[in-house]
């Protein structure tokens, strides 16, 4: 799941309602959450104002035929942990010429505790992976974290959006983590492209960090800093302020392009694609308000997928996201969805009475997250079928001209030749017993080294235990 289970601690009422109303007599509290994401300098407005509303994002390029796409899950340290094993099982499976499955990553999706891994791997690249575990899953994130409902200061913070704003873990994210490492420096040649996803408050939807989202908002990314989007990602309600993002229609330049409202006409029964060019108006529209608030990114899909299904929806396209170079180059593509979730574990259905407030609040979430998870994945899986169908078709009725040259520059180019898959790994592929344990690990922030060691060995088996990695692995160690 994506929300830490936090419990506020016990204590007198009476004596904290008390201390309460002396507070709200003579207390204030400033939340850190300003917004931090530039507007467009005006050269980039120039150039831009005709694609301002491509809309969502474009991934690519990619390094190469092969590609190997991630999806980190939500889930805390403990779905972190687990992303950081599954890359090193990778690393274990022969793709031929020397090298590794791990050395085919071009794309990873993640959400919540995924995106710290994601976000990580997509400033340093594969080889820097031992660090991730000593710098970020070693280290007590949650020290100076606001937990007590005791503190009538806390109540008040609660009140005004949360018990924790940018001055507590996004700072440790920011300082100790990624060093103050912005999106510049995620887009470097032969790293993964990276989608971090939070929650559109407004629209209800998945927001993923990418250029082309900030471009509907006439918003640089490059300068956003990498701790900010994670930190959006991993915010869960009251436990986190949301995360901030001020829109710059003025940037633009004009309105938004005929299109967008031909579109809704066209895709005037898919809620999915209404909910979305809404919020291209939003983001252009003032008057409904300056900011973007953004949560917790599994509040919509603890997988991430939906922004994949958003972009093929928006980009119009029957190779998005990919670019056009990039569906002329995919021969194999492999969706390894890394699943850190947990199931259930409840004991107030063994009598009439519970489940209490508390435990309600937290099932009724989990409730709401599970469910958007299973759609998500479910309807993912005919969603690639369709993907692949459709990059074949557009590259089979290309002219001929077209496709020659494509197989002169690779003999064995046929337009047909694309096989697209997906899979998933969880900790139910590592026997009841194992399975059990790991589903009894926290979701918090910081874990116990035994238990991030113990996440780190189950993804990595559990990639080496699925037939799916297993076939394609022996697929391009055979040259296939």
């Amino acid at each position: 799941m994506a929300p830490h289970h936090w419990r506020p601690r016990s204590g007198a009422p009476r004596a904290l309602a008390g201390a309460l109303a002396l507070c709200l007599a003579g207390c204030a509290v400033v939340m850190d959450n300003q917004p931090r994401n530039r507007p467009w300098a005006p050269a980039q407005a120039d150039g831009r104002v005709a694609s301002t509303t491509s809309a969502l994002p474009q991934a690519g390029p990619l390094a190469d035929e092969t590609v190997v796409a991630l999806s980190f899950s939500g889930g805390g340290a403990r779905a972190a942990a687990f992303a950081l094993g599954a890359l090193h099982g990778l690393d274990t499976a022969p793709a031929g010429n020397g090298r590794s499955l791990l050395a085919h990553v071009g794309f990873i999706t993640s959400v919540s505790g995924g995106s710290m891994t994601a976000a990580w791997v997509g400033l340093h690249g594969t080889g820097a992976l031992d660090e991730f575990r000593r710098v970020a899953l070693l280290r007590d994130s949650e020290q100076g974290l606001r937990a007590s409902l005791l503190n009538p200061v806390n109540l008040l913070r609660l009140a005004a959006g949360g018990l924790n704003d940018r001055s507590t873990f996004q700072r440790w994210l920011d300082d100790e983590v990624f060093h103050g490492a912005t999106f510049a420096q995620m887009s470097q040649p032969g790293r993964p492209v990276v989608w971090i996803n939070a929650t559109n408050l407004r629209q209800r939807i998945a927001f993923p960090f990418h250029q082309r989202a900030f471009d509907a908002l006439c918003s640089d990314l490059a300068s956003y800093p990498v701790a900010e989007a994670v930190a959006a990602s991993m915010a869960v309600p009251l436990v986190f302020a949301p995360v901030v993002l001020e829109k710059h229609p003025e940037q633009c330049g004009g309105p938004l392009p005929d299109w967008v409202d031909s579109y809704s006409l066209a895709f005037g029964e898919t809620m999915l694609a209404q909910s979305l060019l809404t919020a291209l108006h939003d983001f252009r529209d003032t008057r409904t308000g300056r900011y973007v608030k953004l949560v917790d990114g599994g509040l919509t899909d603890n997988f991430g997928l939906t922004s994949i299904q958003q972009s093929r929806l928006l980009m119009g396209t029957p190779h998005a996201p990919f670019s056009e170079a990039d569906a002329l180059r995919v021969r194999r593509l492999l969706f390894l969805v890394v699943d850190g979730g947990r199931r259930p574990a409840v004991d107030w259905n063994r009598g009439v009475d519970g489940p209490g407030g508390l435990d309600l609040a937290l099932a009724a979430i989990d409730a709401a997250i599970d469910t958007n998870v299973r759609l998500s994945y479910d309807s993912f899986l005919p969603m690639v079928r369709r993907w692949q169908d459709d990059v074949i078709r557009w590259r089979c009725a290309l002219p001929a001209a077209v496709q020659q040259q494509q197989r002169d520059q690779r003999a064995h180019w046929r337009c047909d030749d694309v096989q697209f898959g997906i899979t998933r790994i969880g900790f139910d592929d590592l026997g009841p017993q194992r399975a059990a344990a790991l589903h009894a690990v926290s979701t918090r922030l910081s874990l116990p080294a035994a238990d991030v060691d113990a996440l780190i060995a189950a993804g990595r088996e559990a990639v080496g235990a699925n037939w799916q990695v297993r076939l394609f692995s022996q697929l391009l160690a055979a040259g296939g």
